[in-house]
C-alpha cells in the first residue's frame, strides 16, 4: 500500500490511516516563506513602479503579451516570485533552473523540447533562470536562436547589473525590469499578512509587539525571505518558554526578533550572513589585517560565493581605501577581476588571496573619496556655476567674439609646465577638495602640489 495513496476502502482502519497520513503531511511544513509565496499579482506587495496600473510590465501582462525579460534586484525583492506569477498568467509550460547548479547539458534539454513544442504545437515553453549572470557568454549564447525564433520565453534573474553580466544580443531582445528593495511599508504588509492567512501562525496565536515588528523589518536588510523566516524561528524559540505566553498568545518583541536573527544568519550568499561576510572582509582590508582579510575571504570561496563579486569588492576598495597612497593597488585589483573572470575556480582563489594581501598591505588613504564627496555637495549646494569663461571651449567664431578661450594659459608654455591659474568657477575659488595625506605615494603628491599652490591653497592642513 502506497502510504500517501488515500484512495483505499472506506473503513476504519483505512480511516485511520488517512488520518495519521494526513497528519504526517501537515507537520512536513515548508519554511513560512516558501508557504506564503504569493500566487498572483493581487498577493504581491512591492514593485508598483513596474506592476501598478499603468505600468510598463502591468500592461505588457494585462495584453496578454508575454516577452522575454530580466529581473535585476536585491535579494528578496521578489524575482522568483514574479516570475512564477507570470507562468501561472501566461499558461506556458515552465521551467525553473539556477544557472550556479544547472549545466549546458540541462539547458539545450529544456531548448530541444522548447523547440519541438514550438513546432509541433506554437506555443513557447517559458524558462526562468536564476542568477542568469553566473552562466557564462557561451552559456548565455545557447539561448540566443530560440529566442529569436519565440520557442522560448526567458525570464532571468540577476543580482548584478545586466549591462556587464548579460550578453548584448540577449538584452537587445529583452526587456529589463529593475525592482527595488521592498519598503517598510511593503515589508509591513507581507509580515500582517502572514499573521493573518498563515494556518500554523494562527494556531499560535502570535502577538507581534510594536518594538518586534519594527526589528523585523530593521534586521531584515528588505529582504522579505529572510524576514518570514525570522518570523517563524522566533515564533519556535518564543513556544517553549510560559513567560512569553500572555492570554494564551505567544509574545514577540524584539528581543525575540533579535534573537531569532541571530540564530538563522548561516552564510547564505542571497542572505544576511553574505553581507555581514563581506563587510568583514572589506573591514579587514582597510583595517590593513592581511590575516584577517585572508579567513572571510576563504569563508566565502568555501561557501561558493561568485568569485566577480569578490574582486569587484576589492576594485572599489582599491579607490576608495587606498587611492593615491599606493596607485597602483588599482592596477591590481581591475587585474584581479579580469584575471578570476577568464580562469574561475579553484585556481582563482590564488589570485584573489594574493590580491587581497596586497590591499591589506599597503598604505591608506581615503582622500580621493572624500575629494569627490565634497565637490559633489558644492555642485549641489550652487547649481546656478557656470564654467569661467577662459576655460571654455572656442570652436566657432561667435563664440571667440563672446570672449570664449579669452584668457587661458597653456600650461606648457611655462616653466614646470604650470601657469598657476584659477580652475574654479569664482563663488568657490581656491577652495581645496583633495588633501592628500601623508603616507605612501601620496605624501608626494601633497609635497609637490604644496610647491606649486602654496601661495594659493595650502595643502600642508
Amino acid at each position: 500500500m502506497n502510504l500517501f495513496d488515500n484512495s483505499g476502502n472506506n473503513n476504519e482502519s483505512d480511516n485511520n490511516a488517512n488520518t495519521a497520513v494526513n497528519e504526517f503531511k501537515n507537520n512536513i511544513l515548508q519554511p513560512l516563506a516558501e508557504r506564503l509565496r504569493p500566487k498572483s499579482l493581487s498577493e504581491f506587495f512591492g514593485q508598483n513602479h513596474i506592476l501598478g496600473e499603468g505600468k510598463p510590465l502591468k500592461n505588457m501582462l494585462d495584453a496578454g503579451f508575454i516577452r522575454s525579460m530580466i529581473f535585476w534586484g536585491p535579494p528578496g525583492s521578489g524575482k522568483t516570485t514574479l516570475a512564477a506569477i507570470i507562468a501561472g498568467i501566461s499558461g506556458y509550460e515552465f521551467y525553473k533552473i539556477s544557472a550556479v547548479s544547472s549545466g549546458v547539458k540541462e539547458l539545450r534539454e529544456i531548448i530541444d523540447k522548447a523547440n519541438t513544442n514550438f513546432k509541433y504545437y506554437g506555443r513557447p515553453l517559458l524558462i526562468f533562470i536564476d542568477e542568469i549572470h553566473r552562466f557564462n557568454k557561451s552559456q548565455q549564447d545557447i539561448l540566443l536562436h530560440s529566442i529569436e525564433e519565440g520557442s522560448l520565453v526567458l525570464i532571468g534573474a540577476t543580482t548584478e547589473n545586466p549591462s556587464f553580466e548579460i550578453n548584448s544580443p540577449i538584452l537587445s531582445r529583452a526587456t529589463v525590469f529593475t525592482l527595488n528593495p521592498l519598503s517598510e511599508e511593503d515589508l509591513n504588509m507581507i509580515v500582517n499578512r502572514a499573521l493573518a492567512s498563515d494556518e500554523t501562525l494562527k494556531k499560535n496565536k502570535i502577538k507581534l509587539e510594536e518594538d518586534g515588528m519594527e526589528a523585523l523589518i530593521r534586521y531584515s536588510g528588505s529582504d522579505a525571505r529572510i524576514m518570514l523566516n525570522a518570523l517563524e524561528t522566533a515564533v519556535n524559540i518564543a513556544k517553549p518558554h510560559i513567560n512569553n505566553v500572555d492570554d494564551g498568545k505567544i509574545i514577540l518583541d524584539a528581543t525575540k526578533i533579535k534573537e531569532a536573527y541571530l540564530r538563522t544568519s548561516k552564510y547564505d550568499k542571497t542572505g544576511e550572513e553574505h553581507y555581514n561576510t563581506i563587510s568583514a572582509f572589506i573591514k579587514s582590508l582597510r583595517g590593513s589585517d592581511p590575516d584577517g582579510a585572508v579567513f572571510w575571504l576563504a569563508k566565502m570561496l568555501d561557501s561558493g560565493e561568485d568569485v566577480k563579486f569578490i574582486a569587484r569588492r576589492m576594485v572599489i576598495l582599491a579607490s576608495e581605501d587606498v587611492g593615491n597612497a599606493e596607485p597602483d593597488a588599482l592596477n591590481m585589483a581591475v587585474s584581479c577581476f579580469n584575471a578570476v573572470n577568464v580562469i574561475g575556480m579553484p585556481e582563482a582563489r590564488i589570485i584573489l588571496s594574493q590580491v587581497a594581501t596586497y590591499l591589506a598591505s599597503c598604505p591608506k588613504s581615503n582622500a580621493s573619496y572624500l575629494a569627490i564627496e565634497s565637490a559633489l555637495n558644492d555642485v549641489k549646494k550652487f547649481p546656478g556655476v557656470t564654467v569661467p569663461l577662459h576655460l571654455r571651449n572656442a570652436p566657432t567664431k561667435l563664440m571667440k567674439d563672446l570672449d570664449y578661450h579669452e584668457g587661458y594659459k597653456y600650461d606648457h608654455n611655462y616653466a614646470n609646465h604650470f601657469a598657476k591659474q584659477k580652475y574654479l568657477p569664482e563663488e568657490l575659488s581656491n577652495k581645496i577638495y583633495y588633501r592628500p595625506e601623508n603616507i605612501g605615494k601620496e605624501k608626494d603628491i601633497k609635497i609637490r602640489l604644496n610647491a606649486l599652490w602654496g601661495e594659493v591653497k595650502d595643502y600642508r592642513e
